[in-house]
């Protein structure tokens, strides 16, 4: 099982910024579809961004223009730059990442590799 490991997350006040990163095997990083999620108490698992393996990108419209996905293939590692933070931003965000998988579907498949999990706080 591949080791996707988040980072960035904390709890900032409504108008701030965080930077998201997720750490993943050089063997699966470059070829892989790569996606962020996010879950609420009480709420569904939704698709936040996510980056395909030609570069494609597809946002949900909560975070469009206020969050960037980005990818450096070099380091392994996927991003997640989130400005202009709201309260309703505040989860558990998770990288994933598929073979098969594509940005306009969040690079969810019936087979990803998952993080830990990140939380991401914003305050009023």
């Amino acid at each position: 099982q591949a080791q996707l490991v988040e980072s960035g997350g904390g709890s900032v006040q409504a108008g701030g910024s965080l930077r998201l990163s997720c750490a993943a095997p050089g063997y699966i990083f470059s070829s892989y579809c790569m996606g962020w999620f996010r879950q609420a108490p009480g709420k569904e698992r939704e698709g936040v961004a996510a980056i395909g393996s030609s570069g494609a990108i597809r946002y949900a419209d909560s975070v469009r223009g206020r969050f960037t996905i980005s990818r450096v293939n070099a380091k392994n590692t996927l991003y997640l730059q989130m400005n202009s933070l709201k309260p309703e931003d505040t989860a558990m965000y998770y990288c994933a990442a598929s073979q098969f998988g594509s940005s306009g579907a969040y690079c969810l498949t019936s087979n990803n590799y998952w993080g830990q999990g990140t939380q991401v706080t914003v305050s009023a």
